[in-house]
């Protein structure tokens, strides 16, 4: 209770203390490998995320959260069909869990599956209508598909619910600069450097 408790404040360093200590003392509870998974992936540690997300999934493996994280966390160790049949698995779980799609959107997108990426993503918009990270995915998608002004709705939907993330008003000057909109391309490219400025290829993009 105390590691969840912790978790949940965002005090890391305490919950990665109690969560190995209930570890070191044999609790075998599919919560405490799961949310330890999340904190291990965060640190980039992907293989040992990996191994106590599947040692949750093997004490209770209908649990979504869980495999979703797992595909996460596979992703971004580019094993695309694993990562794909474990979030496949948690929309199965639950067919009401936006980050899952999102995740599956990702996974499609990196294995140019850019149709099904779509669907995806835009379910996970239609469950949570203010999800940030799914419109900012979208406009890539759309993008990479050639939709651009429907890349640049999308992508102006993420500037819009956050403004205050550079990487968002980078995205929309590169679609801005395809669609041939220069200037409104220079003033997303600008307001990006603003609120990064050690964001290189936001001043190669500008000039």
């Amino acid at each position: 209770n105390k590691a969840i408790e912790f978790h949940l404040q965002g005090n890391i360093l305490e919950a990665t203390k109690y969560y190995k200590y209930c570890i070191e003392k044999g609790l075998n509870n599919s919560r405490v490998f799961s949310n330890y998974g999340i904190i291990l992936k965060d640190q980039g540690k992907l293989k040992e995320a990996a191994l106590l997300t599947k040692k949750a999934l093997k004490i209770k493996p209908n649990f979504a959260i869980a495999n979703c994280n797992l595909g996460n966390i596979l992703r971004r160790l580019e094993n695309f069909k694993e990562a794909e049949i474990y979030t496949r698995k948690a929309i199965k779980i639950n067919p009401n869990f936006p980050n899952a799609y999102l995740t599956l959107g990702n996974i499609l997108c990196d294995i140019k599956k850019l149709n099904e990426a779509e669907i995806s993503t835009r379910k996970a918009i239609s469950l949570k209508p203010d999800y940030i990270e799914a419109y900012n995915n979208l406009g890539k998608i759309l993008k990479d598909q050639g939709k651009l002004k429907e890349a640049e709705l999308s992508q102006r939907k993420a500037v819009e619910l956050k403004p205050n993330i550079a990487n968002y008003h980078y995205n929309l000057g590169i679609i801005q600069n395809e669609l041939g909109d220069l200037k409104e391309a220079e003033i997303s490219t600008c307001k990006a450097i603003e609120l990064k400025p050690e964001l290189g290829d936001a001043h190669y993009n500008l000039g």
